[in-house]
């Protein structure tokens, strides 16, 4: 196996930290979207933090990705595993559009009103402004190793930060104008967003078991 070039070691350590700080930042960000989302009856504020738990394990994937490099260790068991990992990721996504849809849906028909949520409102501010520079700091990454699989992850934080822009609306809305419905109907925006990127991991999953690898 060709040595790592030290260029490339350094690239790849960049990856691994930003990925220890996607990792952190989302266990941080579920842990107080769902708490808040809870206590306020915030359809998409739960939704958010459990996409937040999503994202933690794309970004556990990764992780293990740039340190199996790293460490000099690839192969057909390496590729297994990931296959693996990509479709429980794009079920799991499945999964979580099924609840929001429920949830929301019974909330409009029920016409049942969240109540304001100001951490909620915060939260998504605060990752509004994360995780496009995150994101950004990720391509860059992966433009200089060649990787499919960090510029696919690039995009999971793009879309994190799109989903934090419809909590913010739907929450806001609610906050300022008593529009109940905003908070449903943000959740269901995220729908599109969520059924999208499982079937993108569910394909990635089937065309590395096809023998494609997913990162150079």
């Amino acid at each position: 196996m060709k040595a790592l070039s030290k260029e490339r070691k350094v690239w790849l350590q960049k990856g691994v930290t930003l990925e220890y700080f996607t990792l952190g930042w989302n266990v941080v960000e579920a842990f107080v979207a769902i708490t808040a989302g809870w206590l306020a009856g915030s359809i998409a504020l739960i939704g958010f933090g459990l996409d937040s738990v999503i994202e933690s394990i794309s970004g556990a994937i990764l992780l293990w990705r740039l340190k199996r490099e790293l460490s000099g260790t690839k192969g057909e068991q390496a590729e297994d595993l990931e296959r693996k990992a990509l479709l429980g990721v794009g079920l799991t996504f499945w999964l979580l559009s099924a609840y929001i849809a429920y949830e929301s849906i019974e909330k409009l028909v029920a016409r049942e009103a969240p109540q304001s949520s100001p951490i909620g409102i915060a939260l998504a501010v605060a990752s509004l402004i994360v995780m496009p520079l995150l994101a950004w700091s990720k391509r860059k990454v992966a433009a200089q190793i060649e990787s499919k699989a960090l510029e696919a992850d690039a995009m999971e934080t793009i879309v994190c930060a799109y989903l934090s822009f419809n909590l913010l609306l739907g929450l806001g809305l609610n906050a300022t104008f008593g529009w109940w419905w905003a908070d449903p109907i943000a959740a269901l925006f995220m729908l599109p967003v969520l059924i999208r990127e499982g079937f993108e991991a569910v394909k990635e999953s089937r065309e590395t078991s096809d023998g494609q690898e997913v990162e150079h």
